[in-house]
């Protein structure tokens, strides 16, 4: 057993990817469905939306570093 238990990398890289590649398009979706077929948004809807965004953006991109190479390497 390694040393951080029985964790299945690929699987973990490829949900984390995918975890956040589906934030980033409901983010940005929602932006793009609230403007143009609402003609705006309230603050807190644009902010949610942008946090997702941010937020699915940085969890695609880290996931595959962290899940595939950086934690293998390590254990």
């Amino acid at each position: 057993m390694g040393r951080y238990g029985k964790l299945d990398y690929p699987f973990l890289t490829k949900a984390g990817f995918f975890l956040g590649l589906s934030l980033l398009v409901i983010g940005v979706g929602g932006e793009f469905v609230g403007q143009t077929y609402f003609g705006g948004l309230p603050a807190w809807e644009d902010t949610l939306l942008y946090a997702l965004s941010i937020i699915g953006l940085l969890v695609g991109f880290f996931s595959p570093f962290v899940f595939g190479i950086f934690l293998p390497l390590t254990e």
